[in-house]
């Protein structure tokens, strides 16, 4: 074995230490209308090899928590608890508190506010170049899903809160601007939601260094989507530089860092959470730091540590 050879493994084992016991709050595993490369089952089945704690699922058109509730039923022997949340986009009607509540009773553990039918989402979208990849073939194009009437949140905001806020759901701001993030969330808390997501301020959100630094003050969990920085994702739009910047705002206390992967023609979920704490250690953050970052932060956010 080359000294090269011996560095690379004691990396490599290092990494494996770090990733024991890991969180990643943000995958898209199938089944989906759009071609994922990995399903629930399969994901689970890695992430439990290599040690993770626990995975939570998110399809953009539907809950996943019944397949979650499936496969802990009839796959105990898997180490990674599976779960999944909510993404308030058409297919389940928008601002649905019906829908919040019949995820929060069957073991969800994050609503997210809309994506692709955001408004915001719809108006990134032409200038981006993106589409959902199922948009034109299977299903009709989104339609927008706005959270204020007349200046105000609209009343099914309201109950989604407060829905949130009985059932210890986390929040999580999807792909609404970033100006709307800060009213929902100063309501949110208001209400008594305690659990709140930021969703990468590095992309399709429009938030600035401040934006991300006030949200946080409010105490919001900062989520960055690995997919968006780590070197062969077919997403990587933004440079570890610009990773380090948004971790030092908050401090790695306040961040969290999933894959935001399983989509086809991309790296893995476990693959990209391996690059992300292999950057996280070239950037000089400690081991400490950054079990926080995979692990910690994101078991909080779900409820996993009390």
């Amino acid at each position: 074995m080359t000294a090269v050879d011996a560095i690379e493994r004691d990396e490599a084992a290092r990494i494996d230490d770090i990733l024991k016991g890991a969180v990643d709050p943000h995958v898209h595993s199938g089944p989906s209308i759009a071609a994922r490369a990995i399903d629930h089952l399969d994901l689970a089945r890695m992430l439990s090899d290599a040690g993770f704690a626990a995975v939570v699922t998110k399809d953009h058109d539907y809950a996943g928590v019944m397949c979650a509730n499936l496969i802990k039923a009839h796959f105990p022997e898997l180490k990674t608890q599976v779960f999944s949340g909510l993404v308030l986009n058409n297919v389940v009607g928008g601002i649905n508190p019906y829908a919040v509540e019949h995820t929060a009773a069957t073991g969800g553990k994050i609503v997210w506010l809309p994506t692709l039918a955001a408004e915001n989402h719809l108006e990134w979208e032409k200038s981006s170049n993106w589409s959902h990849p199922a948009a034109t073939q299977k299903m009709r194009h989104a339609s927008p899903v706005p959270l204020f009437e007349d200046g105000k949140l609209r009343p099914e905001v309201l109950d989604v809160l407060d829905v949130c806020a009985a059932t210890g759901l986390a929040l999580a701001s999807g792909h609404i601007h970033v100006s709307e993030t800060k009213i929902v969330f100063a309501e949110a808390r208001k209400r008594g939601v305690e659990r709140l997501i930021f969703t990468h301020p590095e992309d399709i959100v429009g938030a600035t260094h401040d934006d991300t630094l006030e949200i946080a003050g409010m105490g919001a969990y900062v989520e960055h989507s690995l997919a968006f920085f780590i070197h062969d994702s077919k997403f990587r739009t933004r440079t570890y530089e610009e990773l380090q910047a948004f971790i030092d705002l908050v401090g790695p206390e306040r961040t969290i860092l999933c894959s935001d992967l399983g989509q086809v023609g991309t790296l893995d979920p476990l693959q990209g959470m391996r690059r992300g704490v292999a950057a996280c250690l070239s950037m000089g953050y400690s081991d400490a730091q950054t079990h926080a970052m995979v692990a910690t932060n994101a078991a909080t956010v779900i409820g996993l540590n009390g």
